[in-house]
């Protein structure tokens, strides 16, 4: 898999999630503030993602230097994205209310990890940098963690078998709910799954937001199974539509 075709599958990945931002929960309540804040964050997330997805030719492109892509740059295209989904400015969201300081939160962490790969992402003479959009998407919610403390969690997983990044890895509670609920052959396509649950021994909620393989990530993820992929991975056979990934947002209590 060429570094464009890794972008254009997180890309394509992300658009087919866009009813889950919906939260079509299963808990039959009307949604909640929570639950608007848990979709705004996994937008905001999704939309970061897809501007460093679309940005992946310049950002591996090997004979220029400095590429102008800093971090403000990519915020400013991330809110530009985010609005188009959301149909929400961020930075109008009250700064003291819980939904303004996580996002305010989020939106620093984006514009912190891209102005601290600078060196990666303007370093002549190397083709395929590495900086795509899930390692963005990792270093993004790990900085978020460190801003916001206990207050809430953002984790990009899948499926066990399917997870690359030990520390991406599902926990039980995720685990349990990937495999009954988001698996499920019966499952509507795209359909959030919400509730309220324990996490790491408190009360919190949480959402599980589905991201399916279109056809640009079979190049890496498809078949066949077990050949390595340009990244050094092996392929995980994966077919067209399969569950993928998955964005857990958790907000504690």
């Amino acid at each position: 898999m060429m570094p464009t075709r890794r972008g254009g599958c997180r890309r394509a990945v992300l658009a087919m999630a866009v009813a889950a931002l919906a939260l079509g929960t299963t808990s039959g309540f009307a949604a909640t503030d929570d639950e608007e804040i848990a979709s705004n964050l996994a937008s905001m997330l999704r939309s970061a993602r897809a501007v460093i997805g679309a940005h992946q030719d310049l950002i591996n492109e090997p004979s220029s230097g400095d590429k102008g892509l800093t971090g403000e740059v990519v915020l400013e295209e991330t809110i530009e994205r985010f609005q188009q989904s959301a149909d929400l400015d961020p930075r109008a969201v009250d700064p003291d209310s819980r939904m303004g300081q996580l996002l305010q939160a989020q939106m620093a962490a984006i514009k912190e990890v891209v102005d601290e790969q600078q060196g990666t992402i303007n370093r002549e003479g190397v083709g395929f940098k590495g900086f795509v959009p899930a390692v963005f998407g990792r270093l993004v919610n790990e900085r978020f963690k460190e801003k916001v403390g206990d207050q809430a969690q953002i984790k990009v997983t899948a499926p066990a078998v399917l997870v690359r990044n030990r520390g991406a890895r599902p926990d039980a509670w995720e685990t349990e709910h990937i495999e009954q609920q988001l698996m499920d052959p019966q499952w509507p396509q795209g359909q959030v799954f919400a509730t309220e649950a324990q996490s790491q021994g408190r009360a919190a909620f949480r959402v599980l937001v589905p991201e399916y393989y279109s056809a640009g990530c079979l190049a890496c993820h498809g078949e066949p199974k077990g050949e390595i992929d340009v990244t050094g991975y092996p392929k995980e056979g994966g077919k067209l539509g399969d569950l993928g990934g998955v964005i857990s947002v958790t907000l504690y209590k």
